[in-house]
């Protein structure tokens, strides 16, 4: 069978070397382009857009896909959607793969919000130092509050980070000592997430409660596919699903 992997996540990466070994799915990863030196695939890789549900579409059609696995960041909210319109116009079975999100547990001291803009209002006037880990796309809403001091780490440098931002590049997984001694070093005041989940980077979270940080939470996306899937097992048991079927 034929599959497209729409990827760029740890559980995508996962996913393709389990895929690599299996001589009876002819998978192909499909990247984005937003991390500039992404990790190596063992699977055939595409990067770059479709040219939206239009082309996503058409790709499916001419390569004859067969089942389309939707593994992208959870915030990637418009490529989820397209892949959603894109499946049902070309009649190919979708399934989405992704983390739960992060549950607040005893101890944190979160500030949930809809997005970054939000999350800079959240911040409030009086400067503070904030550790900021919302992406190297995620950053400029912060501009609009200036008056904090910025710590902003990610795996590629931002385009448009706030005004004097320290930026921090570092690519998970993290370890919960390195992220007590990143926010001590920093003496950050607040972090700033979004609810990716999983275990990559979720020690920020458990630093920051071990500290007792406050945290802003920018809350996910909500998801439209039907099919959602938790683990690596789960979406290889599906992918045989429609293999099998006539």
């Amino acid at each position: 069978m034929r599959l497209l992997l729409l990827g760029g996540t740890t559980e995508a990466s996962e996913l393709a070397r389990r895929l690599a070994v299996r001589a009876e799915i002819a998978a192909t990863l499909s990247l984005a382009g937003r991390t500039k030196s992404p990790a190596v695939s063992p699977l055939p890789a595409r990067t770059g857009g479709f040219g939206g549900i239009a082309g996503l579409s058409a790709y499916l059609r001419e390569n004859r896909i067969d089942a389309l696995i939707d593994a992208t960041h959870p915030f990637a909210a418009q490529i989820s959607a397209h892949a959603v319109a894109a499946a049902a116009a070309a009649g190919v079975p979708l399934a989405v793969l992704t983390r739960p999100p992060w549950p607040p547990q005893a101890g944190d001291d979160w500030r949930e919000v809809a997005d970054a803009a939000e999350a800079a209002r959240a911040l409030g006037e009086t400067p503070r130092r904030v550790l900021l880990t919302v992406g190297r796309l995620g950053a400029g809403p912060f501009a609009a509050a200036p008056q904090h001091h910025y710590v902003l780490r990610a795996i590629d440098a931002p385009d448009d980070p706030p005004p004097g931002a320290e930026i921090v590049l570092a690519r998970p997984p993290f370890a919960l000592d390195d992220e007590i001694a990143l926010m001590r070093a920093h003496s950050i005041e607040i972090v700033v997430s979004k609810n990716a989940g999983g275990q990559a980077t979720r020690a920020k979270i458990d630093a920051a409660r071990a500290l007792g940080l406050p945290v802003v939470m920018i809350r996910r996306p909500p998801l439209v596919a039907q099919t959602v899937l938790h683990d690596i097992d789960a979406a290889l048991d599906w992918i045989a699903a429609q293999g099998a079927a006539p």
